[in-house]
């Protein structure tokens, strides 16, 4: 079954997780510098994929996934995103997980998984 978000730009849903932030103190930078460490796009791809209105589904399927990603866990709208079986959704999971961290003002190191080992599986 493939979810809605799938197939909604992701430009449509950026200035959410921008307002969201910003209305717990932080700022665009350190949204878009958490996006770009969970995707691999430097600045200028980012702008790309909003001006160009591309969906969720393009947008992760043309980022370089940090191999850090694996660590973020926890729960997004009551659900685990360690569990979440769909990779797509997973993906846009760990997005959200990290927008959420933003906003309750986690330090930036501990969002972007900065000295964490990587865990074995």
């Amino acid at each position: 079954m493939a979810h809605r978000i799938f197939t909604t730009s992701f430009a449509s849903v950026y200035p959410h997780y921008v307002a969201k932030v910003e209305r717990k103190g932080r700022t665009k930078d350190e949204l878009d510098q958490a996006i770009r460490w969970l995707t691999g796009f430097d600045q200028a791809e980012l702008e790309r994929h909003l001006d160009d209105e591309t969906t969720f589904e393009d947008f992760f399927a043309d980022a370089r996934l940090n191999p850090n990603a694996s660590l973020i866990t926890g729960l997004v709208c009551g659900v685990r995103v360690e569990n979440v079986e769909d990779p797509l959704m997973q993906q846009i999971r760990y997005l959200d997980k990290l927008v959420d961290e933003l906003a309750k003002g986690k330090a930036m190191d501990k969002v972007l998984r900065s000295g964490t080992r990587q865990r074995t599986r």
